[in-house]
């Protein structure tokens, strides 16, 4: 099982929520609002800090729970909707989830979701 952590543009959930719900077998995701900072520049360019000043900027935070087997399908389907070409597009993150209980029922591993 994994977890799919996604910072995104706040203006680019529509459209990555409706392509993940077009998704079959799509699990669902849980959604907080954010604020971050921008990373620093690469070499001869300067930081986005620079560029927009020390100020947050809001993002949304996706936490996607899934199968081993959907993890690559979902990471493309949010990173083909979010990307716009700009600096602040968001990351996504990947990472094993060790087990999964859903409370209501118990159910555990991939019954869960």
């Amino acid at each position: 099982m994994k977890q799919i952590t996604a910072i995104i543009q706040p203006h680019m959930l529509p459209r990555v929520e409706h392509a993940l719900h077009a998704l079959p077998h799509f699990p669902g995701f849980t959604l907080l609002r954010a604020k971050g900072h921008a990373r620093g520049g690469t070499a001869g360019q300067p930081s986005h800090a620079q560029q927009w000043g020390l100020d947050e900027h809001d993002k949304v935070a996706l936490f996607i729970l899934c199968s081993d087997t959907l993890a690559p399908q979902i990471v493309e389907t949010i990173r083909q909707n979010a990307h716009t070409g700009l600096p602040g597009d968001g990351v996504i993150g990947v990472c094993e989830a060790a087990e999964v209980v859903r409370i209501r029922t118990n159910e555990r591993g991939d019954d869960a979701l």
